[in-house]
């Protein structure tokens, strides 16, 4: 057997039991070797219960900064019973099994062709703890200290983060600490003639990249963008982000000398209240944002198509998880395109923003509420699980402290007063985005009445089939003049003149930037555009007509993001290969690097992603 060999450049995986303690001290070890100056992406595949059933967290190390799912384990931490053979059958030949061999397991539960690594840590935790919830929780400090010893991360790395976890509480510093040199001597003893082929050696390849999941990057650009109101309903993934706003508004937005907080959050008795009291607050001329996932967005549908006909600006972030309905509440998927680009009955188009890693979050975020109040419109901020919760390395979030909030069209007194023509859903500038005043602008002009029925340019209650058609292709107008204001997509030329092309979104950048190497050294180069924004900008469809066929690479079933692009260009459909991939896990760059490579080959595209697992 050849075994696996390979420095900052493998991929771990934990396999644990939820409810275990065991998420922390993962993130422990993943963020040592970020601190020996490796890149590493962790991510952490859990239930949606509270404890029990089975959880994975998974560390992909890479010198070369990738930051996307692999694919193939090299090191699995066997931790679980339950799900052990399945565990050990995901192994690459060469690989190694880490496990708890406190209790002897027949010599059928493992394989030929992967190094095994046996520790009775329940045996050491019971010999050295009395206590049971210690027992548990130093578990896992034990084999995280093992780890770091048959990897060689140094000791003092782990040290000064876990000074730095318990700065607060220091009676845990020790324990702790102990826990880890526990490990490392135990493994120092033992595999002292077994050392394997995986190392971490310190590295200069993180430069001032910063450590930080989606939805809290989300909130700050809310903070920073200027949102004073959010009102929301929990829901995984995305409670996090309200409960991040909170704490950053609790720290940037209270008055200092009078502690007056400048700002309200609002958990609502439900999805549907949450959103009714942000389109109160943005019909006020507050910048309002609420935060949910799929099912909450159903249930929003019809205040959402309030403020698409009234007009009214609001900001959605919608951390996608697998559906429908209750789906897979605790997976990661891209299937909320078509239910949020048109939501609501009746004609209806919205904005949606795609960002691919918390540093867009934060810009997109921010930039969706400038765009809301330009306008006068909901706007989506299409996060996914992968990004929301999983912590990602990523460019600084920076804000230029000189930047202007675009609070869009809004008459002043002074202008009233001066006899300017107010007509609320008046179209005067071709742009399709009528002016607007806030309540009380002026005591006796300006005023309107807000309703969700048809009317005429002057806000007049109207059944006239002229006035009907006037709003509804005005909102198409207004929605065309948004192409030029949203994230315009990013498009990368391949090495050498191509006639294929792929197009993709939001959390599946960075796996595909790394497949689209891979491909190129296969002699297979493509051009890519990855698009950030709908309504999709012109340079889409130019994209699309320079290449004989294009792939769109998505998370979903049913190729939402090809049809929205056949629907809103007229595209033929056969032109665009779709390249899917919807299991509930984050997509990998071996995945798309054997889909594509596939049919570029004369095969098909597979139709499920079981059927190119181990592409």
């Amino acid at each position: 057997m050849k075994a696996i060999t390979a420095v900052n450049d493998f991929v771990i995986k934990f396999a644990n039991v939820n409810g275990s303690g065991s998420a922390s001290a993962n993130e422990l070890f993943a963020k040592a070797i970020l601190r020996m100056g490796v890149p590493v992406s962790p991510r952490n595949i859990f239930p949606s219960n509270i404890q029990g059933l089975p959880t994975w967290y998974e560390v992909r190390v890479s010198a070369d900064g990738w930051l996307g799912r692999r694919g193939g384990i090299d090191f699995m931490v066997a931790m679980n019973p339950q799900t052990f053979d399945a565990d050990v059958a995901e192994i690459a030949a060469g690989g190694y099994l880490f496990y708890d061999s406190t209790r002897p397991l027949p010599k059928s539960k493992f394989r030929d062709d992967v190094r095994t690594l046996a520790m009775p840590i329940t045996q050491i935790c019971n010999a050295t703890y009395d206590d049971p919830r210690q027992r548990q929780l130093f578990k896992n400090i034990i084999y995280v200290g093992a780890l770091s010893l048959l990897l060689g991360i140094d000791a003092e790395v782990f040290e000064a983060l876990i000074g730095e976890q318990y700065r607060n509480k220091p009676k845990l510093y020790e324990p702790n600490v102990r826990a880890l040199h526990i490990g490392r001597d135990y493994a120092r003893e033992h595999f002292a003639g077994q050392p394997i082929g995986l190392a971490v050696q310190r590295a200069d390849a993180v430069g001032d990249r910063i450590f930080v999941d989606g939805n809290s990057a989300a909130a700050l650009g809310c903070v920073y963008g200027g949102a004073s109101v959010c009102a929301w309903y929990p829901i995984t993934p995305s409670s996090s982000v309200a409960e991040a706003f909170e704490k950053y508004c609790g720290k940037y937005r209270v008055d200092a000398d009078s502690g007056a907080r400048n700002y309200a959050i609002v958990q609502a008795e439900d999805e549907i209240a949450s959103i009714g009291m942000v389109v109160g607050a943005g019909w006020n001329g507050a910048r309002a944002f609420t935060t949910t996932s799929g099912p909450g967005v159903s249930l929003m549908t019809e205040f959402i198509g309030l403020a698409y006909f009234a007009e009214i600006p609001l900001t959605i972030i919608n951390v996608q998880r697998g559906g429908p309905s209750t789906g897979m509440p605790t997976r990661t998927q891209q299937a909320d395109l078509l239910s949020c680009a048109y939501a609501s009955h009746g004609d209806t188009r919205h904005v949606l923003l795609f960002p691919e890693d918390p540093h867009e979050c934060f810009e997109f975020s921010a930039q969706a509420l400038d765009l809301a109040d330009r306008l006068q419109t909901p706007v989506f901020v299409m996060t996914d699980l992968d990004i929301g919760m999983n912590q990602r390395l990523c460019a600084p979030l920076r804000w230029d402290g000189a930047r202007v909030y675009d609070r869009g069209k809004v008459m002043s007194a002074a202008e009233l007063e001066a006899g300017k023509d107010f007509g609320r859903y008046k179209d005067v500038d071709g742009d399709g985005i009528p002016w607007r005043t806030w309540p009380g602008t002026h005591p006796s002009k300006g005023a309107y009445f807000t309703r969700g029925t048809s009317r005429d340019p002057y806000a007049r209650y109207s059944e006239r089939g002229a006035d009907y058609i006037y709003n509804v292709q005005r909102l198409l107008t207004k929605f065309d003049t948004a192409k030029a204001m949203v994230p315009q997509p990013i498009e990368r030329n391949a090495a050498r003149a191509t006639r294929f092309g792929a197009i993709h979104f939001g959390s599946t950048a960075p796996a595909m930037d790394e497949a689209i190497v891979a491909l190129e050294r296969e002699g297979l180069p493509l051009d890519t555009l990855r698009i950030r924004a709908f309504p999709f900008p012109d340079s889409v469809a130019q994209f699309i007509a320079a290449h004989e066929r294009v792939f769109v690479v998505e998370q979903n079933r049913d190729a939402q993001l090809r049809s929205m692009l056949v629907n809103e260009f007229g595209i033929d459909p056969a032109r665009l290969v779709p390249v899917l991939h919807f299991d509930g896990t984050p997509i990998t760059a071996r995945f798309i690097t054997g889909s594509i490579a596939r049919e570029l080959r004369g095969a098909q595209v597979p139709t499920h992603p079981a059927e190119a697992a181990n592409a």
